[in-house]
């Protein structure tokens, strides 16, 4: 009785092993959305706060800082802003209040507008047009949906 169990359970692991292979096969085509916005983002400095010992080192320096500082702006547009709060109460009275907030992220395939003085300040207008973004991803991770399955 033992040996015919023994015997029944591996041709059924057998059969059920058959049912497994693959017998189709799957072709997936790129899904494009509908529409592509385009963000705008400024980033401004300023140039007489800026450590140099000439004007044109505060001025490069300036140039440098408004252009992170609108990269800055286009990943809170992008990813959104983390927000950390903090309040600390004694005896009724608020003590101590801390927010904190930060932004990560990659920006790829942004374009510079325009840069330019204005008075004191420094300002660097940047464009990020999220068609040339998608033109990216697809040469890096296609999407993909189900075109045709054809089962033999």
């Amino acid at each position: 009785m033992k040996k015919s169990s023994c015997v029944f359970a591996v041709m059924l692991s057998l059969l059920s092993g058959c049912s497994l292979v693959a017998d189709r096969h799957i072709e997936w085509e790129t899904v494009e959305p509908g529409s592509f916005p385009v963000l705008k983002a400024v980033g401004y400095a300023p140039m007489s706060q800026q450590p140099g010992s000439n004007d044109q080192e505060r001025m490069l320096l300036a140039m440098k800082a408004s252009k992170l500082e609108a990269y800055r702006e286009l990943a809170e547009q992008v990813y959104g802003q983390r927000i950390n709060a903090e309040a600390n109460m004694q005896q009724v009275l608020i003590g101590d209040d801390q927010l904190n907030a930060s932004v990560s992220g990659i920006i790829r395939g942004a374009r510079v507008v325009k840069t330019y003085p204005v008075g004191d300040i420094y300002a660097t207008e940047l464009e990020l047009d999220f068609k040339q973004v998608y033109e990216l991803y697809l040469n890096s991770q296609p999407t993909r949906r189900i075109k045709n399955v054809k089962y033999y």
